[in-house]
């Protein structure tokens, strides 16, 4: 990817950029092995309740460490996407004037750094940013004025889906020129077709935070649907979706692909892959498949649902669990327009999974960056088979392994979600075995 900005050194965000995406891929995925080498210490035989899934024999890179010794992972081929143009959503810092702002970044001393053609950004996103100043002189909207404390505008947040349809959120220091946008809004939407959700998001604290608590609603639809992989995604303004859609597209159907492998087994009889026989909660609920042989499937973080609404199908009991009203809102939207039977709770996931008396054949996880934390000595406890980990900090992903033993990493795949720099997203598939190391 080209950027004059990263060459004229004003930004340097894509730390990584004058590396070629083969050799950074290719380092990431053998820093990710290297910490999944040494977080992961399960051995042994698989248990009997949880046979070698066919997903251990079938076609893929052959299972290496960087060492060159035998790990028992299977590595699948990278998950790449677009250089330029992929990020599906804009934050910028607005700086400058009334009469000339300033989208991107603050330099060292304050000043405002135009980032506006940033190719990280597909043309929607340039096309707004190149319209908004307008609006901003019409409506009179003073940016915020960081070292002064003054002003309104302190950031300008753009989210676009495939279809090239727009969400604008202007964050605020008070709801004072609220109305102002609204009035005069006919200048950007004449002059930018396809913008389809206005909020302001009202922050009036001095932070470094993005945004604030309050979202008050200006114009348009309430949500922007978002397809990645094969869902429509209903996204709210604050909530959290994948911002690389191409590979977010490919992590969903990879977790899929894992699940419908689990399901084969679990449907061909090869064992009964519940857990059982170890003081493990009863798994005969019917609320939750009880015994008519569905596979019950628990997606933990599970945000506005994308993971949940891959593995609903018939013959599956989906819950998803997350902490955000919101995004628990977003998904049973989802799920209801797409046709899709999948239950959603409101719940801190470690809390609400320590509560269940049923447990469920599968658990596919993606917290946040700080990882699971309390939740993995549950799993390892639970006696659960299989899991399924996503993970966009490889590191608290292998400080998490390192308090579940009795699991090991059949199989594991590095997304590049997060092209030019030295973020990676890895999903891992887990499997019991009947002793840790």
């Amino acid at each position: 990817m080209e950027c004059a900005h990263y060459d004229a050194g004003r930004c340097r965000s894509c730390t990584l950029l004058p590396l070629s995406s083969h050799v950074r891929v290719r380092r990431s995925q053998a820093e990710i092995a290297r910490l999944l080498a040494q977080a992961t210490t399960a051995s042994g035989a698989v248990s009997a309740d949880c046979p070698v899934p066919e997903s251990a024999i079938a076609s893929g890179t052959p299972p290496t460490s960087t060492s060159g010794g035998a790990t028992g992972i299977r590595w699948l081929p990278p998950a790449t996407g677009p250089d330029a143009g992929f990020r599906n959503k804009a934050k910028m810092v607005v700086s400058g004037t009334v009469d000339a702002p300033v989208f991107g970044i603050l330099d060292d001393a304050g000043a405002g750094i135009d980032l506006r053609d940033c190719p990280l950004y597909p043309q929607a996103i340039h096309r707004l940013l190149d319209a908004v100043p307008a609006l901003i002189r019409r409506a009179q909207i003073p940016p915020y004025d960081v070292a002064r404390r003054r002003g309104e505008l302190k950031h300008l947040i753009i989210t676009v889906n495939d279809a090239g349809e727009l969400m604008v959120r202007f964050v605020l220091r008070t709801p004072k020129p609220v109305e102002r946008i609204r009035e005069h809004l006919s200048v950007l939407t004449a002059a930018v077709p396809g913008v389809r959700v206005v909020s302001a998001n009202i922050h009036p604290q001095h932070s470094a935070l993005l945004e604030g608590a309050e979202e008050i609603h200006i114009a348009g639809d309430r949500h922007l649907p978002m397809r990645q992989g094969r869902v429509s995604l209903q996204v709210l303004p604050r909530s959290f979706v994948q911002t690389n859609t191409a590979v977010a597209g490919q992590l969903y159907e990879q977790v899929a692909e894992w699940a419908d492998e689990i399901e084969a087994r679990h449907r061909l009889g090869t064992a009964d892959s519940r857990p059982g026989g170890t003081g493990a909660a009863d798994t005969g609920s019917p609320g939750a498949g009880g015994g008519d042989g569905a596979l019950r499937i628990w997606d933990l973080y599970c945000g506005v649902g994308g993971f949940a609404l891959h593995l609903a199908a018939p013959g599956r009991a989906v819950t998803g669990v997350e902490v955000s009203a919101e995004a628990i809102a977003s998904a049973q939207a989802a799920a209801a327009e797409a046709g899709l039977t999948a239950d959603f709770v409101v719940a801190d996931a470690s809390d609400w999974a320590g509560e269940q008396d049923v447990l469920p054949d599968v658990v596919v996880v993606n917290p946040p960056r700080r990882g699971i934390g309390a939740l993995a000595g549950w799993l390892e406890g639970s006696g659960i088979c299989d899991v399924i980990y996503s993970s966009c900090n490889p590191r608290s992903l292998a400080r998490d392994l390192k308090q579940m033993p009795s699991y090991q990493v059949t199989a594991a795949r590095m997304l590049d979600m997060f092209p030019h720099t030295a973020h990676a997203e890895v999903v891992v598939q887990l499997r019991r075995t009947t002793e840790a190391a």
